[in-house]
C-alpha cells in the first residue's frame, strides 16, 4: 500500500479532466500499480499516477483546468506552476464607472449581517462595504439572500428583515416580492436611491433545483451580479450559478474575495514548518486529508479523528470509539504520511469522565482507557506536546472541533490550544482558523483577530477533497498577471491589433508579417492553441505579435487597457455557433465585451466582425449596436469597400483570410462581414 502512497504526496495536484465513471474503492488500491505506466518525464508520471489515485477514490473530481495545478504537462515538465484558484473578476477590479445607473444584484448571507458584531475587517463588515460601496458608485442595487427562520419568528415577515437591513446599511431598504411586483419596483424604482430587498430564498424549490426559469425571473432587469455567499460556493443554486447565465458581467464582492484568499492560503507552501491541527470526525475526508499531507510538514490529530489513526497506528482503542467506515481510509492516510516522512503527533493522556457518576473526571493515558470511562478533553501530557511541536512553526492550520462527541461542553483543552495559538500569530506565525466552533473559541481566547478564519468548514472539506465550487466557477475570469509590454513586443508605442478568439493565430501572423507598424496580440481560450502559436512566433523571430491564453469576453479591458500605444483594430472572426446561444454562458460576445472594445479603442480604429452564419453576424451587430455607448458606427460604401445591398461587405479589407474563412470561401459558401468605425470624437 505504501507503495502506491508514496508518488502521490509531495507534489502538486496536477490539472486532469473530470473522472465520473470511476467505480474502484480502497480496498483495490492494491491493483493499480498493475496500470502504471511511466513516461519520459517524471512530473508526468507523477501526473498520471495521481489520476489513477483520484479515480480510486471515486469521487466527483474538478476541472482542473479551472483549478488546481499542474496546468499541463508541459508546465509540469519544466516546473512552472499556476495559481490554484481561479482569477475572477472582483468589485474591487471592476471599474467604478461601469457601475453608475446599473442594475446590480448582490447575493449575500443575510444571517451573516443581522447575527454578527460588525467588527472592522468582519465578514458582517465586509459584506456592508460591498454594499455601500456599490452604492455610493450609483448603482441601483437589488438584495437576495435566504435565511433561517427558526432563531427569530419574525424573520417570516419581509418588512421585519427589510427593517433591520436598513438599520444596519443606514439606507433605505425597500421589501419587495418576488415576480411582477418586483420588476414593477424595478422599473419605478430605477433612478432612486432605496434598496430592494427581495424575498427570502429558501421558501423557493427552484432555488435549491437550480432552475433556470427561477434564475431568470431572479434578474429580470439587472445588469451585473455580485456574489457575497462563499461559503455556499460547493453548491449548484439557482442565485449563485443559474443567475449568472442572465447578467453581463457576475463579480465577486469584498467578502467573496477575503474568503478566496483565506481559503488560498492553506494550500499555500509559503511557510515552513507548516502543520496542520485537525479535529472532528475522519469520515468523508480522506482525500483532504491525503492532500492536506501533501502539503503540511506535520498532521496533529484531536478529537474524534484522534481515535481512528491511533487504531491505524495498532494502538489500543475502545472499540466504541472506532468509526468501522474509517478503517481504510485512516491506514490508507498513516501510510502516506510515512512514505513522505509527514509528522503526525497523536493524543498522549485524556480526561475522561464515568459512564455512570458523570461528574467524575479523571486523566488516562491514551492507551490505557479503563471500561466504563469515556474521552471528553485532550490531557496535560497532549497539551504540553501539542505546546512543544507547534511552537516551532511558522504556518498553522486549525482545523475542526477540539472536543469529542461525548462532550457536550467547550473544551478546556481547545481553550488552553486557542491562548498559545493566538500566542504564536504574535511572533510572525501564520494562523489560519476553519470552522464555527474553533473561530468561536479562537476569537473568545485572543484581545484582537490575529487570524485568518473561515467560518464554514464545510466549503473548506470540499475544496481539499478537489470537489467543483461551482459558484466561484460561475463568475467572470479575471487576468491574473499584469503585463510586461516591454518583453512582449520590441517598440510598445507601435499601435495594436487585438484578435479576440484567434485560434490557430494565422491570421494574426500572416498579418504581423505584413504590417511591421503594427504590434498584433491574440486572446484566445484554448491554452493548446495558444502555445503553439507561441512556438510559432519563438521560432520565427517574430517581435511584433504575441498570445495570450484567457477568456476575453472577461479579461479584454485589463489586459488591453495597460498597453502603451494606441489600440487601432480589433477583430472578431467566425466565433462557434454553439458559444452564441443566448443561453451558454460562456458566448463571446457579451455586453462587457462590447463595452470595453468601444471604450478602449482609439478614435478613428475599426472593429472588425465576420462569420459564416449569419444569425451569429446579425447578433455581433445587434449587440455593438445596443452597448457600443454611441461610439461605433457601421462603414459603409467607400472607394476601398465594397457592400452588399444588406450592409454586409463583400471583400474581407485586409486581404488577408483566416484559415476558417479561406475554408468558407473556397465551399462557396457566403461570409457576413461588418467593419465599425468610432468616430474622432468619441473619448
Amino acid at each position: 500500500m505504501s507503495y502506491v502512497l508514496e508518488f502521490f504526496l509531495g507534489y502538486t495536484l496536477p490539472r486532469i479532466s473530470n473522472f465520473h465513471n470511476g467505480c474502484t474503492k480502497f480496498h483495490d488500491l492494491q491493483q493499480i500499480r498493475l496500470r502504471l505506466s511511466y513516461g519520459k518525464c517524471s512530473a508526468v508520471r507523477k501526473c498520471k499516477k495521481i489520476r489513477f489515485l483520484r479515480q480510486a477514490l471515486n469521487l466527483e473530481l474538478i476541472d482542473h483546468a479551472d483549478l488546481l495545478s499542474f496546468p499541463n504537462e508541459a508546465e509540469a515538465c519544466d516546473g512552472r506552476g499556476t495559481d490554484i484558484l481561479p482569477y475572477v473578476q472582483t468589485v474591487r477590479n471592476f471599474p467604478e464607472e461601469e457601475l453608475i445607473g446599473k442594475v446590480v444584484m448582490v447575493r449575500l448571507d443575510l444571517t451573516i449581517v443581522l447575527r454578527e458584531q460588525k467588527k472592522q475587517q468582519s465578514p458582517a463588515a465586509r459584506v456592508i462595504s460591498t454594499i455601500k460601496y456599490l452604492h455610493k458608485a450609483g448603482a441601483k442595487l437589488v438584495l437576495l439572500s435566504s435565511w433561517s427562520l427558526r432563531a427569530d419568528s419574525r424573520l417570516l415577515k419581509l418588512e421585519y428583515v427589510a427593517e433591520l437591513l436598513s438599520s444596519e446599511l443606514e439606507l433605505k431598504v425597500i421589501p419587495v416580492d418576488l415576480g411582477s411586483g418586483f420588476e414593477q419596483s424595478l422599473r419605478e424604482d430605477r433612478h432612486k436611491s432605496s434598496i430592494l430587498l427581495l424575498e427570502n430564498l429558501s421558501q423557493f424549490k427552484q432555488e435549491q433545483a437550480n432552475c433556470s426559469e427561477f434564475a431568470r425571473r431572479l434578474s429580470s432587469g439587472v445588469d451585473i451580479f455580485v456574489n457575497e455567499t462563499f461559503f455556499q460556493s460547493h453548491k449548484i443554486l439557482a442565485s449563485n450559478v443559474g443567475i449568472t447565465g442572465f447578467c453581463y458581467a457576475s463579480i465577486a464582492g469584498f467578502h467573496f474575495d477575503e474568503q478566496m484568499s483565506q481559503l488560498k492560503k492553506i494550500i499555500e507552501m509559503n511557510k515552513r514548518p507548516y502543520f496542520a491541527i485537525v479535529g472532528g470526525n475522519l469520515a468523508g475526508k480522506a482525500v483532504a486529508l491525503l492532500f492536506l499531507a501533501s502539503r503540511c510538514d506535520g498532521l496533529v490529530f484531536i478529537g474524534n479523528a484522534a481515535f481512528q489513526i491511533m487504531h491505524a497506528f495498532g494502538l489500543p482503542v475502545p472499540m466504541e470509539l472506532v468509526e468501522q467506515e474509517s478503517l481504510e481510509a485512516a491506514r490508507v492516510l498513516v501510510e502516506a504520511a510515512k512514505a513522505r516522512g509527514v509528522q503526525i503527533i497523536l493524543p498522549k493522556d485524556f480526561w475522561c469522565i464515568n459512564d455512570y457518576y458523570p461528574s467524575r473526571m479523571k486523566i488516562f493515558p491514551a492507551n490505557r482507557i479503563i471500561d466504563g470511562w469515556k474521552p471528553v478533553d485532550v490531557g496535560p501530557n497532549t497539551l504540553g506536546e501539542m505546546i512543544s511541536v507547534l511552537s516551532r512553526c511558522k504556518k498553522i492550520l486549525w482545523i475542526g472541533a477540539v472536543k469529542f462527541s461525548s462532550s457536550h461542553q467547550e473544551s478546556a483543552g481547545a481553550s488552553k490550544l486557542a491562548a498559545m495559538l493566538y500566542n504564536l500569530s504574535q511572533m510572525n506565525c501564520d494562523l489560519i482558523v476553519v470552522g464555527k466552533q474553533a473561530c468561536e473559541t479562537f476569537i473568545g481566547r485572543s484581545r484582537h483577530v490575529t487570524a485568518d478564519m473561515i467560518e464554514n468548514a464545510s466549503i473548506v472539506w470540499e475544496f481539499l477533497k478537489g470537489r467543483k465550487l461551482h459558484g466561484l466557477l460561475a463568475l467572470d475570469r479575471a487576468y491574473p498577471f499584469k503585463l510586461n509590454w516591454d518583453a512582449l513586443y520590441a517598440n510598445t508605442t507601435l499601435p495594436l491589433v487585438v484578435d479576440v478568439g484567434s485560434g490557430n493565430g494565422l491570421f494574426l501572423t500572416r498579418m504581423a508579417k505584413m504590417r511591421k507598424d503594427w504590434n498584433f496580440l491574440g486572446l484566445e481560450r484554448n491554452e493548446k492553441l495558444v502555445r503553439r502559436c507561441l512556438d510559432h512566433v519563438s521560432q520565427s523571430g517574430m517581435t511584433n505579435g504575441y498570445f495570450i491564453a484567457t477568456n476575453a469576453t472577461s479579461t479584454f479591458r485589463f489586459i488591453v487597457s495597460s498597453y502603451p500605444g494606441d489600440l487601432v483594430l480589433v477583430s472578431i472572426q467566425c466565433p462557434n455557433p454553439d458559444f452564441n446561444r443566448t443561453e451558454h454562458r460562456w458566448r463571446m460576445v457579451q455586453r462587457s465585451l462590447v463595452e470595453a472594445i468601444a471604450d478602449l479603442v482609439a478614435p478613428d480604429g475599426k472593429v472588425f466582425l465576420q462569420s459564416d452564419v449569419k444569425e451569429v453576424a446579425v447578433r455581433m451587430k445587434k449587440e455593438f449596436m445596443n452597448y457600443g455607448k454611441g461610439k461605433l458606427t457601421v462603414m459603409h460604401d467607400s472607394e476601398d469597400i465594397t457592400s452588399q445591398q444588406d450592409g454586409w461587405l463583400n471583400e474581407n479589407p485586409f486581404g488577408i483570410r483566416s484559415d476558417w474563412e479561406q475554408h468558407v470561401i473556397e465551399r462557396g459558401a457566403p461570409m457576413y462581414r461588418l467593419l465599425l468605425l468610432k468616430s474622432s470624437s468619441s473619448g
